[in-house]
């Protein structure tokens, strides 16, 4: 199976194109967030999806924002990201269609235990205002991605304004995982979604540098959904494919297999397909 990690490549208008000549019927292009592929959730999922319906899976594995992108570009077939508002927004600008749920987790701030004390009882708003307050280094991914987004949003919510100028706020432009390394190396913040810390921790045996400092608020839920490439600016996506994937990941059975994915005994995803309302 063919997929293309992040570190692996320099996304430009230039580069993308080179999905063009993977055109095959039984393949099926898709471009994600970072979080479904580093957590191992896809590599699940694919041979499932192969299995139930003839169709190899390939993947590019990047931000929100350069998944859209893709498909905004034509190089790609359906996506499957994390950014409610701004999806909303590409299907009413024509990029996408069929948006449909497919799970959530939720986000969570994480940094050495010796921060934890500071953020007890805080709202995630709070808890921002402590950090800028205390000037204690945050690693932002930085990329568009839908953590980002989200980070950004809070930081607005809490101080008006995102602290990018900062010398405290260090602006990674790379992957989560890469973020959390550069984080660790700082002995600062991050935020993250908790699939991909849980992911973290297994990496580490289930004893990490970093570990959630703060979690748990009402506004920290992490939505994901999956939406067709439209044909009406890309003619040449496989809609037909897009649906199925569609129609198999929301289904009954899929569902659950996206529940039961877990490391460390600790569940990484909540499907939510059927019980959504937005």
């Amino acid at each position: 199976m063919f997929k293309i990690k992040k570190s692996l490549i320099a996304l430009s208008a230039g580069s993308l194109i080179f999905f063009a000549s993977m055109v095959n019927a039984a393949e099926l292009k898709m471009a994600t967030t970072t979080s479904t592929d580093n957590t191992g959730l896809l590599d699940a999922l694919a041979p499932i999806f192969k299995k139930d319906t003839g169709i190899e899976l390939k993947w590019i594995a990047v931000g929100t924002g350069n998944a859209l992108k893709l498909g905004q570009n034509c190089d790609v077939d359906v996506l499957l990201v994390h950014a409610p508002a701004v999806e909303k927004k590409y299907v009413a600008d024509g990029f996408g269609t069929d948006r449909t749920p497919v799970m959530y987790n939720d986000f969570v701030i994480i940094g050495d235990p010796s921060h934890k004390a500071k953020f007890e009882g805080k709202t995630i708003q709070e808890a921002f205002k402590v950090i800028e307050e205390e000037k204690i280094k945050f690693v932002s991914r930085a990329d568009e991605s839908g953590t980002h987004v989200k980070e950004k949003n809070v930081w607005k919510a809490a101080l008006g304004a995102v602290p990018e100028k900062e010398s405290w706020y260090i602006q990674a432009g790379q992957g989560m995982i890469a973020t959390i390394n550069i984080a660790t190396e700082q002995k600062g913040l991050t935020f993250t979604d908790r699939g991909t810390f849980i992911k973290y921790e297994d990496n580490h045996k289930g004893n990490p540098p970093l570990v959630i400092v703060y979690e748990g608020d009402k506004n920290l839920f992490n939505y994901y959904a999956t939406m067709a490439v439209s044909t009406k600016n890309c003619p040449n996506a496989d809609y037909k494919g897009a649906m199925a994937f569609i129609k198999w990941i929301s289904s009954d059975n899929i569902q659950k297999e996206i529940a039961n994915f877990k490391l460390l005994g600790k569940q990484l995803f909540t499907p939510d397909a059927k019980t959504r309302v937005e």
